[in-house]
C-alpha cells in the first residue's frame, strides 16, 4: 500500500451540513456551516465556526445567539443556496421560500421546514484565525412531530439528513449497527425439538 502526505488540511469527513439562523425578528439571516458539532452532554453544548468576514458573524457578535437547523434532501438546494449568497444582498428566507418560524427560548427565528430546530446561546467566542468558533449552550430543540412514532419514539433517521464531504453533498446511508452493538451479547435461538 502506498500513501501520500498532504499539507495541514481539514480532511475529517463527512460532517453535518446545517442552516443556522442568526439575528432577531427585524434583521436575521440564513448561514450554511459544515464547521460544527457537540462538546458538552451536560449542560447540552454544541459549537460552529464562522468566517469573521461573513455578514452573520456580526449578527452572531452582536445578539450572541443562534439555531441550528437540521437539513434535510429536501432542503439540500436552500442549504446550498444560503452558503454562496450573502445575506447583505438578499432575503435567504423570501428567495428559498423558508418560513421563519419564532423560537422558544432565543430571538433567532427558526426555519419550520427542518425536522429539528436547536436554541442556543453563546456562552464563549474564540478566535482560531480564519474562523471564530461559537461555543454555545442548547437552551431548546425543537422538533417536528411528523416524526414521532406511535409510541412516541422520534425517528429522525427517516427525515433523510444531508452530510458534507469534501465539497459534496450526500444523504445518509444505511442503519449498520447502534451504540454498544460491538459489546452486546448474543442470544442463541433455542429450538425445541418435537418428538
Amino acid at each position: 500500500m502506498s500513501r501520500e502526505v498532504w499539507k495541514p488540511g481539514n480532511m475529517l469527513y463527512p460532517v453535518p451540513a446545517i442552516m443556522v439562523t442568526v439575528g432577531d425578528e427585524e434583521v436575521n439571516n440564513i448561514i450554511t456551516i459544515a464547521w460544527t458539532g457537540t462538546v458538552n452532554s451536560n449542560p447540552a453544548m454544541v459549537s460552529i465556526s464562522v468566517r469573521k468576514s461573513r455578514y452573520s458573524h456580526e449578527l452572531l457578535m452582536k445578539h450572541r445567539e443562534f439555531v441550528i437547523n437540521l437539513v434535510t434532501k429536501k432542503l439540500a438546494r436552500a442549504m446550498d443556496y444560503c452558503g454562496v449568497k450573502s445575506g447583505r444582498d438578499v432575503d435567504k428566507f423570501k428567495e428559498m421560500r423558508l418560513t421563519r418560524g419564532k423560537a422558544v427560548k432565543v430571538n433567532a427565528p427558526i426555519i419550520e421546514e427542518s425536522p429539528v430546530n436547536i436554541e442556543c446561546v453563546v456562552k464563549q467566542v474564540i478566535s482560531l484565525g480564519s474562523h471564530d468558533m461559537f461555543l454555545a449552550e442548547v437552551l431548546a430543540v425543537d422538533v417536528d412531530d411528523s416524526y414521532m412514532d406511535e409510541s412516541g419514539r422520534f425517528n429522525l433517521e427517516k427525515a433523510n439528513l444531508v452530510a458534507y464531504s469534501h465539497g459534496q453533498y450526500y444523504t445518509l446511508g444505511e442503519n449498520i449497527g447502534k451504540f454498544g452493538f460491538s459489546v452486546k451479547k448474543k442470544v442463541k435461538n433455542k429450538i425445541k425439538k418435537h418428538r
